[in-house]
């Protein structure tokens, strides 16, 4: 074989190969996993150490100077052998610790390390998403701002409906992803450290250690929260923090595929009718056998794996209902997939979004033309009350409008014509008191009600302070790989 193949005849995970960022892959990484081990042991030392247990200095610093250096290929054969990952790393930490070696660990079970990096991950996961929603949320309010005057076909039942404008419609989106910044930063921020508590959440061998001593186990747990960067700990756990917490995590992050899938649904129809579309590269190929075809393919990336991050919230949902008593291990498989998958999913689309909304194409003319094909039916209401003011009969006046109207619908449908309503109603004698009226009547701007007041003080009032922590971290621009 040609170059090092061996990597591509195995299976990879497109979520790293192909659209991750760096910074989220590493984040789920065995590379950032073990270390934090390793960190969570030296905090456990330090504090142990601390309220009185004899360990040394150089035990500690024995300890600090291997935290990178681990030897993975020594790992993986421990635990072919002992068949337990944890017991593994401390064996291998062990080995190039050996003055260590007999505290590495102490008083502490699987979990101490395992659960405790799993919410650190967690937490750190959050912080990567939230300045990259911001982003997003950063472009759209410049597009809403850009286009809160412009009229467009408002669409219920995706039938033409009232007017509105571009703006507000990006603004309905925009709703949403404030929305998801608000449960992101509560997730987030709800977040507490499992600390230290033993194999069945009780900390009876750290009470052990500190031969009976309450208030040291008890200031132990805050120390070694405190260095972990938690300002608080469950108070209670079994031999897990409880799983309800990765089912509050994973809950916003299908939230937020929610409403990704909703923005990019609308984009792709309204990409259909060549009003909006996504960018679309100088050499990028829409399809191998049709030439001339624009897809929206980020918007659709998007969307599929928007799919995928709102299944993912079935894992933990089941995954909580059946943890028996204080702890089984059918949760460890399952959440070692569901967790750095909901995670890097999001990451996913969330940068796809951000290149998206950077270069939405607006198409005026074609969205206008639109307006003209439907705003002849939907200004009859303006058509009648001015009869009326001119002093015609509401109801004369809407039969005749009816009939008309039915006219003209006939060769839309029937015969594939534009729509010639106007045309009609200017040759009627009925409506000669109105005809010099018509222009000021079906001037769009006249039926998008208050769209660019409501763009302007949700832009104030619900955007602008959203971004205002993330101000600093909005100058990322996106170029996708793929």
């Amino acid at each position: 074989m040609e170059g090092n193949l061996e990597e591509f005849m195995r299976y990879r995970s497109p979520l790293v190969s192909r659209y991750a960022s760096k910074e989220m892959a590493y984040n789920f990484s065995d590379y950032n996993k073990f270390t934090t081990w390793r960190k969570l042991w030296i905090y456990l030392a330090k504090s142990e150490k601390e309220l009185g247990l004899p360990i040394t200095d150089a035990q500690i610093s024995e300890m600090e100077a291997h935290i990178e250096k681990i030897d993975f290929a020594m790992a993986a054969i421990e635990e072919r052998k002992l068949r337990h990952d944890v017991m593994a790393h401390v064996h291998t930490f062990a080995h190039c610790c050996p003055t260590a070696a007999p505290i590495i660990h102490l008083g502490a079970t699987s979990c101490y390390v395992g659960d405790n990096t799993d919410l650190i991950m967690l937490r750190d996961g959050f912080d990567i998403l939230m300045p990259k929603l911001a982003c997003v949320i950063d472009r759209l309010a410049k597009f809403a701002e850009q286009y809160a005057d412009l009229p467009t076909l408002g669409f219920t039942h995706y039938q033409p409906a009232q007017l509105t404008t571009v703006g507000k419609r990006a603004c309905l989106w925009l709703q949403d992803l404030v929305m998801d910044v608000r449960n992101l930063h509560r997730a987030r921020e709800d977040l507490r450290f499992r600390g230290v508590k033993g194999t069945t959440g009780t900390q009876a061998s750290f009470l052990q250690l500190f031969q009976g001593d309450h208030d040291k186990v008890e200031e132990l747990d805050r120390m070694v929260t405190e260095l972990a960067g938690f300002k608080k700990s469950y108070l209670v756990t079994g031999q897990t923090y409880s799983r309800k917490v990765d089912i509050d995590c994973l809950t916003v992050l299908a939230s937020l595929g929610a409403t990704v899938h909703k923005i990019c649904t609308d984009i792709r129809l309204l990409a259909n009718l060549k009003e909006i579309e996504e960018p679309f590269e100088k050499d990028q190929i829409g399809s191998s056998a049709m030439p001339y075809k624009r897809n929206p393919m980020r918007a659709e990336r998007c969307c599929s794996l928007a799919r995928h991050l709102v299944a993912l919230v079935s894992n933990p949902l089941q995954t909580a209902s059946v943890q028996w008593l204080e702890r089984t291990l059918d949760d460890s498989a399952n959440r070692r997939i569901s967790l750095p998958e909901a995670f890097l999913t999001a990451d996913i689309i969330l940068s796809t979004l951000q290149n998206v909304t950077e270069g939405l194409v607006v198409y005026p003319k074609v969205i206008e033309r639109h307006i003209r094909q439907e705003l002849p039916f939907m200004a009859t209401e303006n058509i009648i009350m001015a009869m009326v003011k001119a002093g015609g009969n509401r109801q004369d006046c809407h039969e005749k409008i009816r009939v008309l109207s039915q006219q003209a619908a006939a060769v839309v449908k029937e015969e594939g014509g534009d729509n010639d309503f106007l045309v009609r109603l200017a040759a009627d004698p009925y409506f000669a008191p109105i005809i010099n009226q018509l222009d000021a009547l079906l001037d769009p701007k006249t039926f998008i009600g208050r769209a660019s007041q409501q763009v302007t003080r949700f832009l104030s009032e619900e955007v602008k302070p959203v971004l205002e922590p993330y101000k600093s971290k909005l100058d990322v621009k996106i170029e996708l790989n793929l």
